[in-house]
């Protein structure tokens, strides 16, 4: 009758381990999953913003040497990804290749200008930093005009602002649920365990005595865990690389090692933040309180 008891206590604490090692991988694997996420969100927007064009264009009487001095100015600031001259030939030819037509021959002349497109850093890209890089263009005497789309500038940094809020305030509530549904599988593991911890406390074993051992346990059901969601959240982005190339996933492997170690971590302290909350509890409990 014996063995039979301890076996089902056995299989008992093995199920409960395996229950706290699934919670963790699920809520891990989600927050890696919403790291992914929020990582390549900011890349994704940054890959828009940067392709937005400023467009300078050039008096047909600009020297040589001004443009070179004006593009080499421009190549040169830090919030400049990139430049290049489109002459007015090379402008004439894009124009007869998209439009399948010469408009040259209609009209007998060109009346494209020269000009010089600016691509600036993602972070740069606002209207009020493109209306200041306008005016000192504008502020040289061969330079003619300065074009960018204020309309699509505006709208892409207003939606990038609600989407940057919404995906903070579902960072914060999947970390809310991560720390409850963790904190909830360790507690049940630790109360199958609470009158061996009274028993210890009773014949004289200090708290972090008796707090050490389950601490060390659950930190290395933690690991497994996290591993395990590491595991899974590569598999997902391996799936999502191959289905969806263009979004380029896999091409920030320091960031993305980066969010696997804060998965890591992140499951290494609520692991242990929550076993010593309840190993706590049970400690401070009167002997009478345990079968309640």
């Amino acid at each position: 009758m014996g063995l039979v008891f301890e076996k089902y206590q056995k299989r008992r604490l093995i199920s409960s381990y395996i229950s706290v090692v699934i919670s963790i991988t699920l809520v891990l694997f989600l927050l890696g999953a919403l790291g992914i996420l929020v990582l390549n969100a900011k890349f994704i927007s940054d890959e828009f913003k940067e392709k937005v064009v400023l467009t300078i264009y050039l008096e047909d009487s600009t020297k040589p040497i001004e443009i070179n001095q004006l593009t080499n100015s421009l190549k040169l600031a830090k919030y400049v990804k990139r430049t290049q001259f489109i002459s007015k030939n090379m402008a004439a030819d894009f124009m007869k290749s998209a439009y399948g037509e010469d408009f040259l021959e209609e009209v007998g002349y060109n009346p494209l200008k020269n000009s010089i497109e600016v691509n600036l850093l993602a972070d740069y890209v606002t209207g009020k930093r493109l209306d200041s890089i306008s005016e000192k263009a504008l502020a040289k005497n061969f330079v003619e005009d300065v074009k960018y789309d204020k309309d699509l500038v505006a709208i892409m940094n207003s939606n990038v602002k609600r989407l940057s809020f919404w995906v903070l305030m579902l960072s914060g509530v999947f970390a809310l649920i991560a720390v409850l549904l963790i904190n909830s599988s360790i507690r049940l593991a630790v109360y199958s365990k609470r009158f061996s911890i009274k028993t210890m406390q009773m014949v004289g074993a200090t708290k972090t005595f008796i707090r050490r051992p389950f601490i060390w346990h659950n930190i290395r059901l933690g690991v497994l865990g996290a591993l395990m969601a590491i595991g899974s959240n590569s598999v997902l982005l391996y799936y999502l690389s191959t289905s969806f190339p263009d979004l380029k996933l896999t091409q920030q492997p320091k960031i993305l090692g980066g969010l696997f170690l804060v998965v890591l971590v992140i499951g290494v302290f609520m692991t242990w933040i929550s076993t010593h909350m309840a190993t706590q509890r049970f400690l401070n409990l009167k002997t009478d309180q345990l079968y309640y």
